[in-house]
């Protein structure tokens, strides 16, 4: 099992018999390693920041296909253009022995293995007890982080507490159960340690944010009370709260509301006035280690990915579309996450026009033609949900699509090969905004899924409500809530930032809403409520049976 055996590995396993190998012990003196690298808190704050740095690879910027893997294959979107790559295909995506499967479990692994190595390395280090605690306590965050994910992607894994120094081929899965019971363990030390919110920098973890995600665990094993008193310490803070007026770097830009405000640039950090974001992960462009760039096709590929293909609009022989445009055409799209008619136009319909989420600078149905060059064309409108004949909807070149994936007339300087017209350079697609893995909205919905297991639909409907009185949606009746109406609010709420696969596959739902929302995976089966464990590590395991999970 060559991954999970290089956890933390430095040196070669070496079988010695009837001898004194201390001889043999190097003690690095003059280049830095794992034993003399963590020494003060310094040296394990940089440890830690590179955690930060792993887990915005994992879900932003590892490569331009491993994050959007979180949306591809579920009720939210559809493959634009079919590959392999983006779920087309469940049984050549999924298959043990390829990429997707294995890069995931790696990543993970990885954060888990440094986490390990800090833990290890804490009792000898030259810092305060405090000090110590700190660092443990933001480890373990990590860790729990880390496992939670494998856990709602694979099922039982192997759980690694310790800093490995020598190979092992003989790892086990452990139940899932006991992984949870474990994430656990490591974000109730996590909460009690981490300091609160005011107290860290734009970015860094903190005590709500270990709340959260301890919410969500107890959840994930049917711990229902602990789930809504956990949920509650988070809504009841005091340095938190949902915005509910209009804020930041563009909140006198109409047509625009709170909602629309959350996701413009330099807006999702408490530096902002933001109380809504718990754990925001960092972008900076063109800042030596920030992940995007405008000189290059970089960072979170969500406008890429979401945004509409128009260069392959066309009526007749017109092209009425210049792109790419950074406007409320989907910058530098290319149509392969294209939102499924149950995201964009179902679970609209009791508030298609009220419901300031569903507004059109919020979701875009409505486009502008804005080619200059069909003077008989330009600026005028054309609608998604009422396309011109011979235009097919939804499809690469058209649909309804968030733009909170894009910056519409923001995006950086450098990008723009017209910055009159906001016309875009083909290196344009990144968005260059910071992200919300964890936001107070979602809290909220997660307490009221706590409730509703509780089998308490009146507080329930109470937790959505807040949440939708703030977007002016008519509320929610106990009677209406089910765990359907809160999965569909979630795509109301948190749409294409939720790492919608995880929520799923915690749930078990994966498959069924497929099926039943998103006939362009017609092809998934019961068994990719999982992935599979990847054979390779499976095949490197030749000392214990490393299982399979059903069905692969």
């Amino acid at each position: 099992m060559k991954n999970l055996a290089k956890i933390a590995l430095l040196l070669p396993f070496l079988v010695l018999a009837s001898c004194n190998k201390d001889f043999l012990d190097e003690q690095p003196a003059d280049f830095l390693s794992a034993e003399n690298g963590y020494v003060t808190y310094k040296d394990f704050n940089a440890g830690v920041n590179n955690l930060y740095k792993l887990v915005r690879a994992e879900f932003y910027t590892s490569n331009e296909n491993n994050p959007m893997d979180y949306l591809y294959g579920t009720d939210i979107v559809f493959d634009g253009q079919p590959s392999i790559r983006r779920f087309t295909n469940h049984a050549a995506t999924l298959d043990p022995s390829g990429d997707i499967p294995l890069a995931h479990w790696r990543d993970l692994y990885k954060i888990i293995s440094e986490t390990n190595t800090l833990l290890a390395r804490l009792p000898a280090a030259q810092m305060s007890d405090n000090e110590k605690l700190l660092i443990e306590a933001r480890a373990k965050f990590f860790r729990a982080f880390s496992y939670r994910t494998l856990a709602y992607l694979y099922g039982g894994v192997p759980l690694v507490l310790e800093e490995l120094s020598a190979p092992k081929y003989n790892f086990v899965r452990a139940s899932k159960a006991a992984v949870l019971s474990q994430v656990i363990d490591d974000l109730t030390f996590a909460t009690a340690n981490l300091p609160g919110i005011a107290q860290v920098q734009n970015g860094e973890i903190s005590k709500p944010a270990a709340q959260h995600l301890l919410a969500e665990v107890y959840l994930a094993t049917g711990d229902y009370n602990n789930a809504i008193t956990t949920a509650t310490a988070v809504i009841n803070d005091p340095n938190v709260r949902l915005m509910r007026n209009r804020f930041g770097s563009r909140s006198s830009v109409t047509p625009g509301d709170v909602y629309w405000d959350l996701f413009q640039v330099r807006n999702q950090n408490r530096s902002s006035g933001n109380t809504e974001g718990l754990w925001v992960v960092q972008f900076e462009t063109d800042v030596p280690g920030g992940s995007a760039q405008s000189t290059a096709r970089s960072g979170a590929f969500y406008e890429r990915h979401h945004g509409p293909n128009l260069i392959d609009f066309r009526l007749g022989t017109l092209l009425p579309f210049r792109w790419p445009t950074g406007d409320y055409t989907g910058g530098r799209g290319i149509g392969w996450a294209v939102s499924t008619r149950y995201f964009s136009n179902t679970i609209w319909t009791s508030d298609f026009t009220t419901d300031l989420r569903n507004a059109n600078h919020n979701f875009v149905r409505v486009y502008t033609y804005n080619n200059p060059a069909v003077p008989s064309l330009f600026g005028q409108t054309v609608s998604a949900d009422a396309p011109p004949a011979g235009i097919t909807v939804p499809s690469r070149s058209f649909y309804a699509y968030q733009s909170k994936v894009t910056t519409p007339f923001t995006h950086p300087a450098n990008l723009y090969l017209n910055a009159a017209t906001f016309q875009l350079k083909d290196i344009a697609g990144g968005t260059y905004t910071d992200q919300y893995l964890f936001r107070l909205a979602e809290t909220y919905l997660i307490r009221a899924e706590a409730n509703l297991g509780k089998g308490d639909k009146a507080a329930a409907a109470t937790d959505i409500n807040v949440i939708r009185s703030r977007v002016n949606a008519k509320p929610v009746t106990a009677n209406e809530v089910t765990i359907d109406y809160i999965l569909d609010e979630r795509m109301r709420e948190l749409g294409m930032e939720e790492k919608r696969r995880l929520t799923l596959m915690r749930l078990g739902l994966l498959y069924d809403r497929v099926k039943r929302f998103n006939p362009y995976y017609s092809d998934i089966q019961v068994k990719h409520n999982l992935f599979p464990i990847p054979f390779a590590e499976i095949e490197r395991n030749r000392e214990a049976a490393l299982e399979q999970n059903p069905g692969y």
